[in-house]
């Protein structure tokens, strides 16, 4: 396993770092949530393989009761990460402080290394109210750095010109591409960790993008365009994970595992290293679908 410096935050952190969202509730295309005795076996053997960097949040139904459950005992083994919703309106800071320390025990844990704003939009990075209560509770102690996942560039560039992000988590894959353009260069500039997640884009860059409704058909387009290039030797999944770790100002990438099986794979494609810059040429010479395709919030429910 490979590990690299998660910008100020000063942790060294694995290339694969593992999403929980799929042990705490039914999430991702045709996907299946694994019990609690397979959830907490993904989470042992994360850890085991050297993948120190374990990401959750307080929406992602039962992930951090189960965390705590399964690894608290192994807590000095791996970097934990939470979210708290992007309250606004009333009681901002009780609200706030209400959920950071639910999670802190949930997780049975004494602190939160990286707290994240949970999707949060433009609007709350610009006004600095959550970030405020978040950097009261780092004075106290309950958590370590502070980090926003966000959706588009533009309000990724504001928390990194707010200052007081340490960490980012964008929406990175061979599909969306557009941190390339500007984000990355800002990032590393202002030492502000990257983490991509949706690197398979909720199982669309798996076999699973035949189950995609018509409603989705320019995605799922654009995926059987990267399969062609990929090749019958090369899996989709394995293509996307070397493309994303072909960038070397992106610290960690996501795995969204619902079993040990996709996790060792994940694991495995980062052993293989980076795609060959010609193909990475061959990648940026397809056309990208338009970005309201690119967020799976967007995509219909059925």
């Amino acid at each position: 396993m490979k590990y690299s410096r998660l910008g100020r935050t000063g942790c060294q952190v694995s290339k694969i770092s593992l999403g929980t969202v799929e042990i705490g509730m039914d999430y991702g295309i045709a996907a299946s949530r694994p019990d609690e005795s397979e959830a907490a076996r993904l989470l042992n053997r994360a850890l085991d393989l050297g993948v120190n960097f374990i990401d959750t949040a307080r929406v992602y139904g039962d992930a951090e009761a189960i965390i705590g459950r399964a690894i608290a005992g192994r807590r000095k083994e791996f970097v934990l990460v939470s979210k708290v919703l992007p309250f606004e309106g009333e009681a901002v800071e009780t609200r706030v402080r209400d959920s950071v320390h639910e999670s802190l025990r949930l997780l049975k844990t004494d602190f939160i290394d990286l707290l994240m704003i949970h999707s949060a939009p433009l609007a709350v990075i610009e006004r600095g109210e959550v970030l405020g209560v978040l950097q009261k509770l780092k004075s106290e102690g309950a958590i370590r750095s502070i980090g926003a996942s966000v959706y588009g560039e533009e309000t990724a560039l504001a928390a990194i010109e707010a200052g007081g992000y340490d960490c980012l988590q964008i929406a990175y894959s061979v599909l969306d591409r557009r941190p390339e353009s500007r984000l990355f260069t800002a990032a590393e500039a202002a030492d502000v960790g990257l983490v991509a997640r949706s690197v398979l884009l909720k199982g669309a860059l798996t076999d699973r993008c035949h189950h995609l409704p018509e409603a989705l058909s320019e995605l799922k387009t654009a995926v059987e365009c990267m399969a062609q290039l990929a090749g019958g030797t090369v899996t989709l999944p394995e293509f996307a994970y070397r493309y994303v770790l072909s960038q070397p100002r992106l610290q960690s990438a996501l795995v969204g595992a619902g079993s040990v099986q996709e996790l060792e794979a994940a694991v495995r494609f980062q052993e293989m290293g980076p795609l060959s810059p010609q193909l990475i040429t061959s990648i940026h010479g397809i056309p990208r679908p338009d970005p309201f395709y690119l967020n799976p919030g967007n995509w219909p429910a059925n």
